[in-house]
């Protein structure tokens, strides 16, 4: 069962931002896909079935950024 969930992130400003939270995100078992956006200030994780909200809260503090919780 895939899984599509987007987060508020705190922290992304640019790019490089971008890339280094895609990176930490794409580390996680199960995700097949990362699309993060600086302006909006979200990451959307595609994976092939649900993640633990703490893993990935625990992949953008270790990208130096802040999860803020789920989108609505």
């Amino acid at each position: 069962m895939s899984s599509t969930i987007t987060y508020t992130v705190s922290g992304m400003s640019c790019g490089h931002c971008e890339k280094a939270i895609s990176e930490e995100l794409s580390t996680l078992t199960g995700v097949t896909e990362v699309a993060a956006d600086a302006k909006a200030g979200t990451v959307t994780v595609f994976s092939a079935a649900p993640l633990d909200d703490e893993q990935v809260r625990a992949a953008v503090d270790e990208a130096g950024y802040e999860l803020v919780g789920r989108s609505a």
